[in-house]
């Protein structure tokens, strides 16, 4: 009996449940907290959970690729996956938040401030609250090479009140 036998199922079903899960609440826009960074990271947990049912199933698994809906939902799959990589005409919630988030880093402290409704005074009061000097001249990528710190931590000063 294979060694993968005893947890490969039981782990695939949980994996599968927790991918369905975050995913339907990502689809919907209730990812708030760590719903995208589970569902993205775990994915690699469901990955090996199915390789790993895949491995000890794989003679059932070459069965149901021999038979026409086997083929039939292979091929789907892989069409689907190729059509993915195309946006086809539609603008994308990660393709605008990319523009936007970069927009952001370069920007000025002051257009933040403006962006924020909020007072330059106040988003360099937060940044200085947690140890960092600015001006309202200087921008998120400059702040985060000169203090070390993540573009989206500093965005997370400056957006969220801490």
């Amino acid at each position: 009996m294979s060694p993968f036998r005893s947890w490969a199922t039981p782990l695939t079903i949980g994996a599968f449940f927790l991918m369905s899960a975050t995913g339907v609440l990502m689809f919907f826009g209730w990812d708030r907290g760590l719903t995208t960074a589970a569902h993205q990271w775990f994915s690699w947990l469901f990955l090996a959970a199915a390789g790993a049912h895949i491995a000890v199933n794989v003679r059932p698994f070459k069965n149901h690729l021999k038979s026409s809906r086997g083929q039939a939902s292979a091929a789907v799959s892989v069409v689907v996956l190729a059509a993915s990589f195309f946006s086809w005409g539609f603008t994308t919630g990660p393709q605008l938040r990319g523009t936007i988030e970069r927009a952001l880093v370069d920007a000025p402290l002051s257009a933040l401030a403006s962006v924020t409704h909020t007072d330059p005074d106040a988003v360099i009061g937060r940044l200085k609250a947690h140890g960092i000097v600015a001006d309202s001249g200087q921008s998120v990528r400059d702040l985060a090479g000169k203090y070390g710190l993540g573009e989206r931590r500093l965005l997370a000063m400056v957006f969220l009140s801490e």
